[in-house]
């Protein structure tokens, strides 16, 4: 599992970008979202990620906010 900080969120659309710890962006849906919900994230929030495999580039899953331990 990766660790990143959220970058941008657009909240119209439902998508956002996290930058992890390494510089490198991941682009997530709302969908993506494991604890809370999309409306809780904040920019600037430090996630939990799965590093997903995708045609169109890198993307995020499984997305916990840091320190959240469920599953």
């Amino acid at each position: 599992m990766a660790s990143g900080t959220i970058k941008r969120l657009v909240r119209d659309r439902g998508f956002g970008f996290i930058r992890d710890d390494g510089g490198q962006e991941w682009f997530f849906h709302r969908s993506a979202v494991k604890t809370g919900s999309f409306e809780t994230l904040n920019e600037g929030q430090r996630v939990n990620f799965d590093e997903e495999p995708s045609a169109k580039g890198p993307r995020a899953g499984n997305i916990r906010s840091e320190g959240s331990t469920a599953a």
